[in-house]
């Protein structure tokens, strides 16, 4: 993803922190193995797996898909911590609402809360006078974090925090020591990252109710978040600030509003808060409260949100001896139901992104949507595992889409950031049509992919105009046109689809475009200036971070951009045997990326980079030109180096669940290397056995015979008890249920998959 702050590490995961941290990596999963429950998937979910090292991943309580995020939030220090929360940290400055899991630029952070005795103080501190105000040392080993559920006790103040969440409230739980000064500061100024304050509002409505606004910029241009918060005992006193000073009476207004709650605690005594959001009014976020949590039952609401998650994680049933494998599946689930999150009431009515409030619009809206990343894997696995949100969340992009005039890019809280390259939507919402679901109009979502491929910002003027964007009027040209021909590609099947013969052709045109960008002298991808020649010098390996001609990325990652049409691919290289060199470079190949390199550019294997999506479809290609077996080498060794079970055990940006839906396809076994296309690519799969729960009370089940760390090579395949010579398996195929069975050995079978018929070929479901 986009960065804020340019870091560089070369590591490899997993292997130097176990040692220092001792016992306290798994208090994510205390659960002895011995105490397992059937059917208890989130026993097996580690919520630290990502926060170390570039994973950015959320740590706290929440439900899937779920709009608040309540977590702890260190200060920020830099990149590492654009979720709030890194695990190298050891200060906490509070407990806000939202977070993002993920990405590579912080926001939200909205209503730091944090309980503390002792003097009142309207700042937790600085980040050199760290502990000047109300903020508290923690430890590992006296926090833990499960699905739906956080705990940690705050050193410096003997204070012992207790999160849950429903979808639209947080349920806070403060356990005091015996104290005549504790306090509770609610902060309207702090957030993460780019965050800052426009207008901020906290008013006491009654003794154990207040409510407020917080107007924010950042990442999000204009961000407006309505909260409410009901204590369970009534409040002994209030003491307002803002920028201007100490405010008398029970409202403040300001840019940097603070309240601090008093109370006067017996020892051991637990005061309660439950903070509703809502994008609409503080009234909205009261309902939502009341209509989500009308009790105090915190052990109830916890209890809830773990059978949530244990509903979605269930929908993936696997068998694998270790543990360890369990452990990163699980939370590669975790991770992947986090984004999009609701993005309206409990009544369903949102903000759009016109700032217009809509009720009652008959789908549930969703925003965070991490398109760039999402749409390669994390989407394919929705339509698969989520298919009863699918409809919602087309339905939120085309809303979208009627109130901007195009469709989302990276959309967050009702506000188009318009973060990456390409209109990344398009597959998304082609894919779901062309995969028969219909609970959205196909005439506006066909309406909407033509507008969106059809605006001129962001080079598509010039690529209308000469079929290609010229790299002295346009900055990551070669990216940008990369990924418009991907997008491109669903459009020409949409037209088909609708009966456009015209726009079928013309969209199939637009999509060869990455063939005027192939330079059959180096056989690279190159950047194209304005005269028709290719940019000159020319360094495959130069990655310039933001300004260059590729989006966090070179020459040698972005060549293979084409999930498409590979075998076109395959023809430029000059056939398949061409290709199989030149790929086998790709993966062994060195280089200096240059002082301004993306620190995206992690996870390296030669030049193949796991930790940034334009690599994440890389591994498979070797299936298209009839060597399965490459792709199991590969794909095998990507799951083994790069996902472990340790706080670092992802090696890059989670970005919104598409590094973890990586990992949950490859490891059952198969990847939609063309995300709307119906080809799924077999792999090397890391379960023996996975069943996925399927609409209709169908199942589809794959089972890897022999399967080891050793025997990682497809030997033959089944589909339902007949032979299976193709390296690949189609999505309806999967969602008709059956048995896809592997037999897998020590050495490569060089025949599975190898004649052209049986090589993965392009096409709808």
């Amino acid at each position: 993803m986009f960065q804020v702050f340019l870091l560089k590490k070369i590591r490899k995961p997993g292997v130097l922190l176990l040692a220092i941290l001792g016992l306290s990596v798994i208090q994510g999963c205390s659960t002895p193995q011995e105490a397992v429950v059937e059917d208890d998937f989130a026993q097996y979910v580690d919520p630290y797996i990502g926060s170390d090292y570039h994973g950015h991943v959320f740590v706290g309580a929440n439900v899937p898909f779920g709009a608040v995020q309540p977590g702890p939030t260190n200060y920020i220090k830099g990149w590492d911590w654009c979720s709030g929360y890194h695990y190298s940290d050891s200060i906490m400055t509070g407990f806000s609402q939202l977070h993002l899991s993920g990405t590579g630029i912080g926001d939200l952070g909205d209503v730091l809360i944090s309980p503390y005795t002792g003097d009142i103080l309207f700042s937790p501190g600085t980040i050199k006078e760290p502990l000047a105000g109300y903020a508290s040392m923690y430890s590992h080993d006296r926090e833990k974090v499960e699905p739906g559920y956080y705990e940690v006790d705050l050193l410096d103040y003997d204070v012992n925090v207790k999160l849950t969440a429903s979808e639209r409230v947080s349920f806070h739980e403060y356990t005091f020591p015996e104290n005549n000064a504790s306090r509770i500061a609610i902060n309207l100024e702090l957030g993460i990252g780019w965050d800052a304050p426009v207008t901020t509002r906290l008013e006491q409505i009654n003794d154990t109710t207040l409510a407020g606004f917080r107007h924010s910029k950042g990442w999000a241009e204009d961000q407006e978040l309505y909260y409410a918060i009901v204590l369970s005992r009534p409040i002994d006193n209030l003491d307002l600030h803002t920028d201007q000073g100490e405010i008398e009476g029970s409202l403040a207004q300001g840019r940097d509003v603070v309240g601090v709650l008093t109370y006067s605690t017996a020892a051991e005594e637990a005061i309660q808060l439950k903070v509703g959001i809502s994008p609409v009014s503080h009234e909205a976020a009261l309902k939502n409260i009341e209509s989500e949590i009308p009790h105090w039952d915190f052990s109830q609401v916890k209890a809830e949100a773990r059978e949530k998650w244990n509903n979605e994680l269930g929908k993936i049933k696997i068998d694998v001896p270790d543990v360890e494998t369990k452990r990163k599946f699980y939370t590669a689930m975790y991770h992947s139901f986090i984004a999009p999150v609701l993005f309206n009431d409990h009544d369903g009515s949102y903000r759009g992104t016109d700032k217009k409030v809509y009720q009652n619009p008959g789908f549930n809206n969703y925003s965070v949507f991490s398109l760039w990343d999402t749409y390669r894997a994390n989407h394919p696995l929705f339509n698969i595992v989520q298919p009863e949100k699918v409809n919602d969340m087309i339905n939120s992009m085309l809303a979208i889409y009627e109130q901007q005039g195009k469709l989302p890019v990276w959309h967050l809280m009702g506000n188009e950031t318009n973060c990456m390259v390409g209109y990344s939507a398009v597959p998304v919402v082609s894919d779901a049509f062309f995969k028969g679901f219909d609970g959205f109009d196909e005439q506006t979502a066909f309406e909407a992919v033509l507008a969106t491929s059809n605006n001129d910002e962001f080079g598509l003027d010039e690529l209308k105009e000469k079929g290609y964007i010229p790299a002295d009027k346009e900055k990551e040209s070669v990216s940008k046109a990369l990924e418009y021909a991907i997008s491109d590609w669903a459009i020409a099947r949409f037209a088909e689809k609708m009966g456009d013969s015209e726009n079928a052709a013309y969209y199939h045109d637009r999509s060869r475009a990455y063939e005027k960008y192939f330079d059959p002298e180096t056989r690279f991808m190159r950047p194209i200036m304005s005269n028709g020649e290719f940019k000159s010098p020319f360094n495959p390996f130069q990655s310039v971070h933001e300004v260059g001609d590729y989006t966090e990325g070179n020459a040698w990652q972005y060549t293979w951009m084409v999930p498409h049409d590979v075998q076109g691919l395959i023809d430029l290289m000059g056939g398949d045997d061409a290709f199989e060199a030149k790929f086998d470079s790709f993966f062994v190949v060195s280089g200096d990326m240059g002082a301004e390199a993306s620190p995206d550019i992690s996870g390296l294997i030669g030049q193949y980079a796991q930790g940034n999506e334009p690599s994440h479809h890389a591994a498979y290609m070797y299936a298209f030109a009839g060597r399965q077996w490459k792709t199991a080498e590969k794909v095998r060794h990507i799951m083994d180096e790069f996902y472990t079970d340790q706080p670092d055990g992802i090696i890059g940006n989670e970005d919104c669940g598409q590094m973890s839906a990586w990992y949950i396809f490859s490891s059952m076994g198969f990847y939609p290397v063309n995300p709307s296309s119906s080809v799924m690519v077999l792999g090397s799969p890391d379960l023996d056995r996975a069943e996925v729960k399927l609409p209709g009370d169908k199942t589809f089940t794959m089972i890897a015979h022999n399967n080891s760390k050793e025997n990682i090579y497809i030997q033959s395949a089944t589909l339902n008890g007949d032979d299976l010579e193709r390296s690949y398996i189609t999505y309806k195929e999967i969602m008709n249920g059956g048995v896809l069975e592997l037999t897998m050995g020590d050495t490569p079978n060089k025949q599975f998959g190898t004649a052209p018929e049986n090589r993965p070929i392009e096409e709808l479901p």
